[in-house]
């Protein structure tokens, strides 16, 4: 992989992890049991007659609806309709549970820990083990490489 490449990966890694923080911060939201839209509607007092109506649907439409999403069995594009109809926004988003980088470094040094792994056991066979403190620098110098060639780091995944 090209440095160019894993420079601009890195920058990505970067602005995306910047545009996750707020999110990180936050509580997670735990989805009323019969799902949003059945909440905020009957909320504000809104029947599925005129939620239909707004929604362009027929009225048993709507009952169809409010299962799919408390089963999970919704579609973004449904969702982000009935969000409109309810004068809602639908928010949408995968928030790593660390920073993307931190997950990039914590992979890396997973595979590095494998890879080091097989070639400690062979090297101690033949009695030529190495110190545990060069052993970590090995482990840090691979996990630094493989976090320049992100392809490497899921290829087992």
């Amino acid at each position: 992989m090209s440095s160019n490449h894993a420079n601009t990966n890195t920058l990505a890694r970067w602005a995306l992890d910047q545009q996750l923080q707020p999110l990180r911060k936050m509580e997670p939201l735990i989805r009323p049991e019969r799902g949003w839209i059945r909440a905020i509607r009957e909320a504000v007092g809104m029947t599925t007659g005129q939620f239909a109506k707004r929604l362009g649907v027929a009225q048993p439409r709507v009952a169809a609806l409010e299962r799919a999403e408390a089963n999970d069995a919704v579609t973004l594009r449904t969702l982000r309709q009935a969000a409109e109809a309810l004068d809602c926004v639908l928010v949408y988003a995968l928030v790593p549970k660390t920073s993307l980088d931190d997950m990039v470094r914590d992979r890396a040094r997973i595979m590095a820990d494998r890879q080091l792994a097989r070639t400690d056991q062979t090297m101690r066979l033949e009695n030529q083990g190495v110190s545990r403190a060069r052993l970590e620098r090995a482990r840090e110098d691979l996990a630094t490489e493989l976090t320049r060639d992100g392809r490497r780091l899921w290829a087992d995944a």
